[in-house]
C-alpha cells in the first residue's frame, strides 16, 4: 500500500510534533534497456540511504535544540529499524521522520491538522481529511495518562497518509479496527504506570495545596513538563513495537484489496460480494468497539463465510473431507436425471432446499455446487445445524440425521428434503469415494407443479449436463453465461415493474420481448421474480436515482 503511518503528538511547549514514522519503500523496477547484474545509476546511492536511515530532519543543530524530551522518539544517532518483506520485496523503514523531503512536509501538515483543527467530537475517536495536492489522511486521536501533565493526560494520534483516497475510504473499518488495538494497548500500559505513580505521590492533592502559577507551572513538576512516551509507559521495546504493529498494517492493508482489471461492468454477484464484505467490516468493528475488543458477535460468524462459500471452486471441493460431490454433472449421475431435475427446480425456483446426513462435508460439497445455480444475493446458508432453521433465515440447510422436520414444513410444496442414509457395510467396501455405494438418497416434497416443463434456464443447462462431450469446465462457463442472461432479463422487469410501475398487459409484453413465455412460462415468471431479490443495492439504488433526477429534470 502506498501508504505512510506516523505516530504525533501534541507536546505543551512546542505544539503538534511527529514522533514516530513508518514508510513503504519499493523495490526499483528493472530496466529492461539496462544489462543483467549492472545496477542503475543512482541505485548505490538509494540503497545507502534507505539502509542508514539518517534523517536529515534530525541532522541539524538547531531542530535538536528545539526538541524536548516529549518531541523525540529516537535520538539522531539511532539508525532507525527496518523489515523486509522476503514475498514482495519491500522495505518497511521507521524512523521519527519520513526520509524524503516531499513526505516530512505531508506528513507535518497532516500532524498539526490531526491535533489541531480536523478533530472529532469528543477529541478522541477517528476523523478523515484532506486534498489532492497534500494527500488523504486517515487520522485517529487518543489520550494517554500523564500524573505531570495538564488534566492528567497527553494528546497522540496516529495517522495514515495515503494519495488513494477511494482505497482509503473502502480500508476505514479494517483500519479503525486495528489502529484501535495499538491504542489500546498503549493507553492500558500507560495506565498501569499512571496509577502505580499516583499511589507512591498523588499529584492532585499537591496541586490543589500548592500556589498555582501559569509562569512556573512546569518548573513545580521538577521541570519534567514533557515526558516522552517511553516513560509514561515504561516500555523498554516500545518504538520496536511500533515498527513492526505499523509495518504489518501497511503490508495488511495493501494486500487486503486488489486491483482486478473486468472486462465490461461488473456483474451482480460482484456487486453483492462486495456489499455484504463491506456490511461484515462495518458490524465487526461496531461488536469490537461495543465489546472492548472482546470475542466476535455469534451473527457475524454463519455470515461470514456466505460471500466465499458460493462458487463452486475445484479447489475448495478438495479440502472438503470424505466422499464429496465435484461438480454438477457428478451431482446429477448419483441421483439420477429425475431426482436432479426436481431438486435443482426447488433451487431456482427459492423453495427451501434440506439435506439430512451424518456427514457435513458431503452435505456442504452438495451446497457448493447447488449455489452455483444461484445469483450470490439469493443464497442464504446453513451449512449444518442441530436444529430446523426457518425459510426465511436459509434456503440451504443441513442438519443431522435426528433432526424432526416440522409438520408445517413437510407439507409445504415450498420445500424439498433430500435424507441421506448409510447403505450396508458391503456397499461401503467399495471405496471410500464412491458415493453410490455408500449412501442412498431419498428426496421427497409436498410439490404437486410438474418440474419437467420449465424453466427455460434448467432446460438449457440439462442439455449441456447431458452431452458428454462438453467439459466439466465449459458447462460451468455455459451456466455462467445463461445466469448473465436471466439476470440481465431480471433487471429489465425490475426496472419495467417496480421502477417505473407499469401493469400487468404492459408486463406480459415485456415478458414476451424477454422469451419467458411460451412452455414453463409460469416457471419463468416464478424464477424472474425470485432473482430480483438478488439484484444488488448497488444497482437498485441507481435505478431510483436515475428516475428521480430524470423527474425533476423537465421543471428544472
Amino acid at each position: 500500500m502506498n501508504a505512510l503511518v506516523a505516530l504525533c503528538h501534541f507536546c505543551e511547549l512546542h505544539g503538534p510534533r511527529t514522533l514516530f514514522c513508518t514508510e513503504a519503500l519499493h523495490p526499483p523496477s528493472p530496466d529492461p534497456t539496462s544489462q543483467v547484474g549492472t545496477p542503475l545509476p543512482g541505485d548505490r546511492d538509494a540503497d545507502r540511504e534507505g539502509e542508514g536511515l539518517t534523517m536529515r530532519a534530525n541532522s541539524s543543530a538547531t531542530q535538536r535544540g528545539e526538541m524536548c524530551e516529549g518531541c523525540r522518539s529516537l535520538p539522531s544517532s539511532h539508525p532507525g529499524f527496518v523489515s523486509i518483506d522476503e514475498e514482495t520485496g519491500i522495505r518497511f523503514l521507521s524512523h521519527q521522520h519520513p526520509r524524503q523531503s516531499q513526505l516530512f512536509s505531508v506528513v507535518r501538515q497532516a500532524c498539526v491538522r490531526s491535533l489541531s483543527c480536523e478533530v472529532c467530537p469528543g477529541r478522541e475517536g477517528p476523523i478523515f481529511f484532506g486534498d489532492e495536492q497534500h494527500g488523504f489522511v486517515f487520522s485517529h486521536t487518543f489520550f494517554i495518562k500523564d500524573s505531570l501533565a495538564r488534566g492528567f493526560q497527553r494528546w497522540y494520534s496516529i495517522v495514515l497518509v495515503a494519495m488513494d483516497r477511494i482505497y482509503l475510504i473502502n480500508s476505514w473499518p479494517f483500519l479503525l479496527r486495528h489502529l484501535k488495538l495499538t491504542i489500546h494497548s498503549l493507553q492500558s500500559t500507560a495506565l498501569k504506570v499512571f496509577d502505580s505513580e499516583q499511589g507512591v505521590c498523588p499529584q492532585r492533592a499537591l496541586r490543589m495545596n500548592s500556589v498555582f502559577s501559569p509562569a512556573v507551572f512546569p518548573h513545580q513538576r521538577s521541570g519534567n513538563a514533557a515526558r516522552s512516551l517511553t516513560s509514561l509507559t515504561q516500555h523498554p521495546n516500545l518504538w520496536a513495537s511500533l515498527h513492526c504493529s505499523f509495518s504489518w498494517l501497511l503490508k495488511a492493508s495493501g494486500s487486503r484489496l486488489t486491483e482486478k482489471l473486468l472486462e465490461g461492468a461488473p456483474t451482480e454477484d460482484t456487486l453483492v460480494l462486495i456489499e455484504r464484505q463491506t456490511e461484515q467490516e462495518e458490524e465487526m468493528s461496531c461488536w469490537e468497539g461495543a465489546e472492548g475488543g472482546g470475542s466476535k458477535s455469534p451473527l457475524l460468524q454463519p455470515d461470514g463465510k456466505l460471500g466465499l462459500e458460493f462458487l463452486c471452486d475445484a479447489s475448495k471441493l478438495e479440502d472438503l473431507p470424505g466422499p464429496k460431490f465435484r461438480s454438477l454433472r457428478h451431482l446429477r449421475q448419483v441421483l439420477g436425471a429425475n431426482d436432479f431435475r426436481q431438486l435443482a427446480w426447488h433451487v431456482l425456483m427459492g423453495n427451501q432446499v434440506i439435506w439430512r446426513s451424518a456427514d457435513p462435508g458431503l452435505i456442504q460439497s452438495a451446497f457448493t455446487v447447488l449455489k452455483s445455480l444461484l445469483p450470490v444475493g439469493c443464497v442464504r446458508s446453513v451449512p449444518y445445524s442441530a436444529q430446523y432453521e426457518e425459510a426465511y433465515k436459509c434456503n440451504f440447510l443441513g442438519l443431522s440425521p435426528d433432526v424432526p422436520i416440522p409438520v408445517h414444513v413437510s407439507s409445504s410444496e415450498f420445500s424439498v428434503l433430500v435424507d441421506v442414509t448409510l447403505k450396508t457395510c458391503q456397499g461401503m467396501a467399495a471405496g471410500d469415494d464412491d458415493i453410490c455405494a455408500l449412501y442412498q438418497f431419498t428426496i421427497s416434497s409436498a410439490n404437486t407443479q410438474p418440474t419437467d416443463r420449465g424453466p427455460t434456464l434448467l432446460n438449457k443447462l440439462e442439455v449441456a449436463l447431458s452431452n458428454e462431450n462438453l467439459s466439466v469446465d465449459v458447462v460451468s462457463h455455459c451456466l455462467l453465461c445463461l445466469k448473465e442472461e436471466w439476470m440481465n432479463k431480471v433487471k429489465v422487469l425490475f426496472k419495467f415493474s417496480k421502477v417505473d410501475g407499469r401493469g400487468r398487459e404492459d408486463t406480459q409484453r415485456v415478458l414476451t420481448l424477454l422469451g419467458a413465455t411460451g412452455p414453463g412460462e409460469e416457471d419463468n415468471v416464478r424464477l424472474l421474480k425470485y432473482w430480483m431479490t438478488g439484484l444488488s443495492k448497488t444497482y437498485k439504488s441507481h435505478l431510483m436515482t436515475a428516475v428521480r433526477g430524470g423527474e425533476r429534470s423537465p421543471s428544472q
